[in-house]
C-alpha cells in the first residue's frame, strides 16, 4: 500500500467517499486525510499565495501545506465538486505549490462519481509512485514487444536495442484476436518468431495480458508518457503530452520523461477520434485524408455544438447549405481541439515542448488548431500513433 494525501472539498457530504476508499484499496493505495489546526489556515493560504472565498477551499489549501510535513505521503489526489470554478483555481494553485516543493505525482479530479474514471486515475497514480525506478528507464534493450490494446485500434511494436523493427496496427474488434493478428504482422515485418519479453497496456490490457502471459501489464498514463519521451527524445526537463485516441484523451505534464500530473478526458465523444472518423465519411474522405483536406480551408466555419450527435448534425447541414468540404473538415478538427482545450488544457497548464501522440496526432488539421490555440509548435514524433506500444516495449525490457 502506498500513502496518498486526499486534498478535497466536500467529498464527505457528496456520498462518494466510500467509492474512493473502496477503489483506492483495490489498487493498493491508502488514502490519508491531512489535518491542520484552524488557527493555521490563514497562514497556510498566505504560504500558498491565494485565499478563496470558500472556507472549505481555504481548509483544502491548509491540508496541502500540512501534507508536506508527512514524508510517508508519496502522492496527492486533489478533488473538488464538478464545475466549481473556484475549486478549479484552487486545485491548480495547490498543484503548482506541491510541484514547486516536491516531485510527488498529483492528480486532479472533479467529483462526478464514475467508478471507472476514479479507478483509472488512482491506478495510474499508484504506478507513478510504486514503479518510479522502472519509469526512469530511457532506452529499450534486447528484443521486446509492446502491445497497446486500445478502444478503437490495437497497436503492436517489436523493438531491438531502442529501434522499432516491426509494427502492427489493426482496428480493435475482439481484443484477443486483434492482438494476435497485430502481433503476427509485427513479427513478420521484424523477420523474427520470438521476443525476450512482452508488455501490454490499453483498455484491453487485462484480457490480452492474461492471454499472452505478459511480463508487464501497466496502465496507459505512465506508458504513453514514456513512449512520447522516447519517440521525441525528450527525457530531460519539462514537457507536455497530448494523447488523443479513438475514444478518450490524456493531457500529461511530464518531468524527466515521467508523468507527474495528468488529466483524462473522454466525457463526450465529440472530442474523440471517433467524431473525426464520422466527419471524414461525411466529406467523402478517408480518415487519413481529413487533416490534409482541412489544411486547404480558406473560410472559417464553426460547428455550433461540441456534442458528437449535434456536431455531426451541424456538419450535415453545413454541407447541404453549400459550405465547402475543406471548410467543414477544418471545422471538425477545430471543434475537437477546442473541446480538449476548454475541458482539459485550461484547467492545468502547458509546459513546452508539447508532444502530440495517438492516432489523432496523424491528422494535420488538428495539430494546426492546437498550434493556433496554444501559440507554440506542436511536436508530432515519428510513429506517434505507437506511443503506448513503444512505451510498454521499453519498460518491459527493464523487468
Amino acid at each position: 500500500m502506498v500513502r496518498v494525501g486526499q486534498i478535497s472539498c466536500g467529498t464527505e457530504y457528496s456520498g462518494i467517499q466510500w467509492m474512493l476508499n473502496d477503489i483506492a484499496e483495490r489498487v493498493g493505495i491508502e488514502l490519508v486525510y491531512p489535518e491542520m489546526e484552524l488557527s493555521r489556515v490563514a497562514l497556510a493560504c498566505k504560504d500558498i499565495g491565494f485565499e478563496a472565498e470558500s472556507p472549505s477551499l481555504n481548509l483544502m489549501m491548509a491540508r496541502a501545506v500540512s501534507m508536506l510535513e508527512d514524508p510517508t505521503i508519496k502522492g496527492a489526489l486533489l478533488l473538488t465538486c464538478f464545475k466549481c470554478s473556484e475549486g478549479t483555481i484552487v486545485k491548480d494553485t495547490i498543484r503548482r505549490f506541491l510541484h514547486e516543493r516536491t516531485d510527488m505525482p498529483v492528480i486532479l479530479y472533479s467529483n462526478v462519481a464514475k467508478d471507472i474514471e476514479i479507478y483509472s486515475r488512482l491506478d495510474a497514480l499508484k504506478t507513478l509512485i510504486a514503479r518510479k525506478t522502472l519509469l526512469m528507464r530511457e532506452k529499450q534493450k534486447g528484443v521486446t514487444m509492446g502491445v497497446d490494446s486500445g478502444s478503437s485500434t490495437t497497436k503492436v511494436v517489436v523493438m531491438r536495442d531502442n529501434e522499432i523493427i516491426g509494427k502492427g496496427w489493426l482496428p480493435t474488434a475482439d481484443p484477443v484476436r486483434s492482438a494476435d493478428d497485430a502481433i503476427e504482422a509485427a513479427l513478420k515485418e521484424a523477420g523474427i518468431e520470438q521476443v525476450e519479453s512482452v508488455g501490454v497496456t490499453g483498455h484491453g490490457r487485462e484480457l490480452v495480458g492474461e492471454h499472452l502471459r505478459a511480463d508487464l501489464n501497466l496502465e496507459e498514463v505512465s506508458v504513453v508518457s514514456k513512449g512520447a519521451a522516447l519517440l521525441s527524445k525528450r527525457h530531460k526537463g519539462d514537457a507536455t503530452v497530448i494523447d488523443m485516441g479513438g475514444m478518450n484523451n490524456k493531457l500529461i505534464l511530464m518531468r524527466d520523461g515521467i508523468a507527474n500530473t495528468f488529466n483524462l478526458g473522454g466525457i463526450c465523444a465529440g472530442s474523440s477520434g471517433r467524431f473525426l472518423e464520422i466527419a471524414a465519411r461525411r466529406v467523402d474522405a478517408d480518415i487519413t485524408e481529413l487533416g490534409q483536406i482541412a489544411m486547404e480551408s480558406k473560410e472559417r466555419y464553426e460547428l455550433q455544438s461540441y456534442c458528437m450527435v449535434f456536431g455531426i448534425q451541424a456538419l450535415v447541414v453545413a454541407l447541404a447549405s453549400g459550405v465547402k468540404r475543406e471548410d467543414v473538415a477544418a471545422a471538425a478538427c477545430r471543434s475537437v481541439a477546442t473541446q480538449v482545450y476548454d475541458n482539459q488544457i485550461q484547467v492545468m497548464e502547458i509546459r513546452p515542448p508539447v508532444i502530440f501522440v495517438g492516432g489523432v496526432s496523424l491528422i494535420e488539421g488538428v495539430k494546426r488548431e492546437f498550434e493556433n490555440m496554444l501559440g507554440v509548435e506542436i511536436i508530432v514524433p515519428p510513429y506517434s500513433q505507437y506511443a503506448g506500444a513503444v512505451g510498454i516495449a521499453t519498460l518491459v525490457s527493464g523487468v
